[in-house]
């Protein structure tokens, strides 16, 4: 079973934030990549089938395949971590998350499952009546 990452998607207020950063950031400076501090110590599992969930208003909202966990180094010379992503964005059942710092290990059984994977309600909802159904836990 592989490993996933759940991280906040900072400065996202919507899904299509997070698409539209994507979009430019990736076409900017390909391959898509989230660069972050900490290199993992599980990176072989995440890389058998891993995803990163984003959190986005407080509710995990879609994942992504993550292709590649690369080694860098940010501009200051600090060594840092890529973790590369595979461009589409699969929404999943919502869950309320709490805050949390950094990226952490989501095991496969406690990954939500994806929208499309018989979700009440596929996309036909509006993304804010969508959001808040979410955060009463009704969808």
């Amino acid at each position: 079973m592989p490993l996933h990452l759940i991280k906040l998607s900072v400065g996202s207020q919507s899904l299509d934030d997070l698409r539209e950063w994507q979009a430019l950031h990736g076409a900017e400076h390909p391959p898509l990549r989230h660069r972050t501090r900490n290199f993992p110590r599980r990176a072989e599992e995440i890389l058998d089938g891993g995803s990163i969930y984003w959190v986005i208003n407080r509710v995990v909202t879609a994942r992504q395949a993550i292709v590649d966990i690369l080694e860098a180094v940010r501009e200051d010379g600090s060594a840092c971590a890529d973790i590369v992503l595979d461009p589409l964005l699969v929404p999943v059942r919502g869950r309320f998350m709490k805050p949390f710092q950094g990226w952490r290990y989501l095991a496969a059984g406690d990954a939500p499952a994806d929208e499309a994977g018989g979700a009440v309600f596929s996309g036909e909802l509006p993304e804010g009546l969508r959001r808040d159904l979410m955060s009463l836990a009704l969808l």
